[in-house]
């Protein structure tokens, strides 16, 4: 059994203190929202009364955090994860954050003798609750060794991908065609729902056949439903696509159809759907043919 810290339970950090939890590991957690630790305690957690107590507690923190200033102000306050991390402790640093922040703390965590694993999870919370998705991981190659064994207690593959940074960059790419993917399954289920076919015979077809994808999988029976319970909220994606952006930006790689994608999201968004799984996407080609129709 391993003492391992959580900070940030929403969602993702909820399916990733249960996947902990379920595994045998004593779990401390905390987050601003009180709720939140106590629904931790409820799946036998403990929650603690600061971040720096979870720290102190743990010989692994995870952090699993909704920004980039959150995720900043948190490892690198007065009162932070740096500031209450032992030598020789370490951290997983799960938030999909840009890969410059990444190798920031990095740098900072080596410097105060703190093992640091950039760790971003390939997966959204409900596939995490269930034990579907990888564990992405940057960071020394010996620390990897260390830790891979608790990893993969969360998810059954953690991946190697090279130095801090990089996981979260090839993170950024696989949101990429989550964005991409998940806007198009929303084009064609809305063709298909306008051509007058039975869309549950049509979602059979396409994701047994060549234009099978996950996101297709996973969010199709949420477009067809009109029904969009949060896996991935909206507002926390729109984060992830501008990061993308910003990263294609920085090395020079076009990305027209993440373009495309992202005014899609922004005016689901805009339409007040944020809370609601990206899946809403959606909404906002309801809206264009809606726009199409007007005389």
């Amino acid at each position: 059994m391993t003492s391992v810290g959580v900070i940030g339970l929403g969602l993702l950090g909820h399916a990733v203190a249960s996947r902990l939890l379920t595994a045998g590991h004593a779990v401390a957690g905390f987050d601003v929202v009180a709720e939140r630790a106590r629904a931790l305690e409820v799946l036998g957690g403990k929650a603690a009364l600061s971040v720096r107590a979870v720290v102190e507690a743990a010989e692994l923190t995870c952090t699993v955090l909704p920004s980039l200033a959150s995720v900043e102000e948190v490892f690198l306050g007065e009162d932070g994860v740096l500031a209450a991390a032992r030598p020789g402790s370490a951290i997983a640093q799960m938030s999909t954050i840009s890969p410059a922040l990444t190798e920031t703390l990095a740098r900072e965590a080596v410097a105060r003798g703190v093992g640091f694993l950039d760790c971003p999870i390939s997966g959204t919370s409900a596939m995490v609750a269930r034990g579907d998705g990888l564990v992405l991981v940057g960071g020394a190659r010996a620390l990897f060794d260390r830790w891979r064994p608790l990893l993969e207690t969360i998810l059954p593959r953690a991946v190697y991908v090279g130095r801090a940074g990089q996981a979260m960059a090839l993170k950024l790419v696989a949101n990429l065609l989550v964005a991409v993917h998940s806007a198009a399954a929303a084009e064609a289920l809305s063709l298909a729902r306008r051509a007058g076919l039975d869309l549950d015979v049509a979602l059979g077809v396409l994701t047994e056949g060549a234009a099978g994808s996950r996101m297709l999988e996973v969010r199709g029976p949420l477009m067809i439903r009109k029904d969009f319970p949060p896996q991935m909220k909206l507002d926390l994606f729109m984060k992830d696509l501008h990061l993308i952006q910003d990263a294609a930006a920085a090395v020079g790689a076009p990305v027209p159809l993440t373009d495309v994608s992202e005014r899609l999201y922004a005016a689901a968004q805009a339409a007040g759907r944020g809370g609601e799984d990206l899946a809403v996407v959606m909404t906002a080609l309801r809206g264009r043919a809606s726009t199409m129709e007007t005389p």
